[in-house]
């Protein structure tokens, strides 16, 4: 028989081969040519040429033959490896502290940066990895209508440290089992991922436990059955009755920055608390499950770990927030008071804007309608007063209220754009320090850092000039621009309207400068969004001796003395306490980085670090800024 064979770069014959019909054809006439010769009776050579002539065989040679084709074109176009986006990303963090020095490595970085590019990287390895394919359910035996199928799964004994969900659940090496409330049948209610149940990929939820090392489980309880783990050694044999198939569950992608804390140590509500995960405010945690509705399972962000532990859900840690403050709340008008004592924006012949004299301190009421404190917070609002020379104020009156509960927030990794720095926003309680450290790194370098140039609808004062102290406009048209959302803090101080605009921000960062702004926290709701993706730096004050003793050494005049002429006195400092504590309740789930200042110069040093880490290091930022 003569064959085509393909060879390839090495010299090799590729072992697929091509038949063609020629190749058939000249068989059958040696056949023809070689009767005599062959030791074979005639009705055996009329049986192989009648073969060699049959339309089946030639139809069945098509049909290898294009089989054969379409494998060698797969080989031709078979992918090199299946994870081009993750070296993508590897490749970037490698360069990216070359973009200052190489401006090829400036250019492959935006290049790949380039969202195209990104998705483009993607679908090839959705592609590579056949991620395209249907999941198609398992084509079923034949048998008898009455006859169930079992499942026999061995696994080896686990030293994982499960105890089991109290008086419903017991562990199976990475599995938890309770009692079907319908039938009494003991289940799988769970399967930890990472974990010995989830790497056999053979016991899932809902399957039903007949037999474990041969011994019958029908009418016992989950804690009879944790007595023959307990007892069993080395390998462990389930027999099993597959649950409904519902198609196979793939882990989860979604990684979540937590806004609390959480101990399983200390947790009333957890099932198993050897099954949870612990962690800290902060920490970034990759969702791998929420298919239970009240218990997640999450792995910490780096961890090696490969079993993933139980974490509240977001619905139910909000249900768990809310009943604690139900539950708190004979203790909330204390603390309410304690927390915002001295929160009124106002006095020193300043109005804000909206006009706070026809509704109470948007705090104070807010917060009082939460907590049935009604006429008793706005008479404790009503004798308090604060100066400034300019206070900015945020559009919205209830900026004050905290309107989420923070939980999660789903985050990524957002690489540094060169040609579009993250604008720096330093919030903190007046008087803590975070103008002088906006004036003392705008020296530094000020050519690299900028300040919005405030609008005021007041007349230019001798010597002042128009883009420069500030940006004049009429009173008319800044009303109309404000009333427009356009701009991200305003207030009214001695009949004039002052304000920073959105668009002097945007601006800044479209020139490839950095942007450092210091607004009033009211603004941050305006300014976190995808636009212009600031980074949000907490200045924190230290405790009360630190911060006086501090404060007095460097004879800092006190700002809350509208003529700046006098230091801090202790109730300013109580303020500037109290203030921290009312910011950090409703926005410290936004802080993006806590310097604490107890001291100028490493405040500074840290806030340097900050901005190097800005622009040379992948940060976690919020998933929808890149939605």
């Amino acid at each position: 028989m003569s064959v085509a064979m393909e060879q390839n770069g090495g010299g090799a014959f590729d072992p697929v081969m091509f038949i063609s019909p020629l190749a058939l054809a000249g068989l059958l006439e040696s056949l023809v040519g070689s009767r005599d010769a062959i030791s074979a009776s005639k009705e055996e050579l009329d049986f192989l040429s009648n073969l060699l002539q049959s339309k089946e065989l030639h139809a069945l040679f098509k049909v290898y033959n294009s089989i054969v084709d379409r494998v060698r074109d797969d080989r031709r176009c078979s992918p090199v490896l299946s994870s081009s986006m993750q070296t993508t990303l590897d490749v970037m963090e490698v360069i990216l502290p070359r973009i200052t020095l190489s401006d090829t490595s400036r250019q492959l970085f935006q290049l790949l940066q380039n969202p195209h590019i990104q998705g483009l990287l993607c679908a090839h390895d959705a592609v590579a990895q056949k991620d395209y394919l249907p999941r198609l359910p398992d084509i079923p035996q034949e048998m008898d209508e009455d006859e169930e199928t079992i499942k026999i799964v061995q696994l080896v004994k686990s030293t994982e440290p499960l105890d089991g969900e109290p008086d419903s659940a017991e562990p199976i090496v990475g599995a938890t089992i309770k009692t079907d409330e319908e039938n009494g049948k003991i289940i799988i209610a769970r399967v930890m991922h990472g974990g010995a149940a989830d790497r056999s990929g053979l016991i899932n939820v809902g399957d039903e436990v007949c037999e474990v090392n041969g011994i019958n489980v029908e009418g016992k309880s989950p804690a009879d059955v944790l007595q023959i783990l307990q007892h069993s050694e080395g390998t462990i044999t389930f027999k099993l009755i597959p649950a409904d198939p519902k198609g196979g569950a793939r882990e989860s992608k979604m990684k979540v920055r937590a806004h609390f804390d959480f101990n399983t140590d200390v947790d009333p509500y957890i099932p198993c608390k050897e099954a949870g995960l612990s962690f800290t405010k902060g920490e970034i945690l990759h969702i791998v499950s929420q298919d239970d509705p009240y218990w997640w399972q999450a792995r910490k962000e780096g961890d090696r770990n490969m079993r993933a532990g139980l974490i509240p859900s977001k619905a139910l840690q909000e249900r768990k927030i809310i009943h604690e403050r139900l539950s708190m709340a004979d203790q909330k008008k204390k603390w309410v008071l304690d927390t915002i004592n001295g929160g009124c924006i106002g006095g020193g012949g300043m109005t804000c804007l909206p006009d706070r004299s026809l509704a109470k301190d948007p705090l104070c009421g807010s917060l009082a309608a939460l907590n049935d404190l009604g006429e008793d917070m706005a008479s404790e609002c009503s004798v308090r007063t604060r100066v400034k020379k300019v206070i900015y104020d945020a559009a919205e009156s209830d900026d004050y209220d905290r309107e989420d509960i923070a939980t999660y927030e789903e985050v990524v990794k957002l690489y540094p754009r060169p040609e579009l720095p993250r604008p720096i926003v330093l919030v903190g309680p007046p008087g803590v320090g975070r103008n002088e450290l906006k004036r003392r790194i705008m020296e530094l370098n000020p050519d690299k850092y900028h300040t919005p140039v405030p609008h005021t609808s007041r007349s230019p004062r001798p010597g002042e000039v128009n883009g420069k102290e500030y940006n004049f406009v009429p009173r008319e048209l800044m009303e109309e621009q404000i009333a427009r959302g356009e701009f991200l803090e305003f207030g009214e101080y001695k009949g004039n309207l002052y304000g920073t605009s959105l668009e002097s921000v945007k601006s800044i960062i479209r020139s490839g400068l950095t942007c450092i702004i210091n607004p009033h926290y009211q603004a941050l709701k305006m300014l976190r969004n995808p636009d212009i993706k600031p980074y949000i730096i907490y200045i924190k004050p230290p405790i009360f001796d630190i911060l006086k003793s501090t404060r007095n050494a460097a004879f800092a005049m006190s700002t809350f003395d509208e003529t700046n002429s006098r230091g801090f006195t202790d109730d300013e400092f109580n303020e500037i306490l109290r203030s921290s504590k009312r910011i950090e309740f409703l926005y410290d789930h936004w802080f993006d980085e806590i310097i604490v200042n107890d001291d100028f110069k490493s405040a500074l040093e840290q806030l340097l670090e900050a901005d190097h880490k800005l622009k040379t290091e992948p940060l976690w930022a919020p998933a929808a800024w890149l939605q």
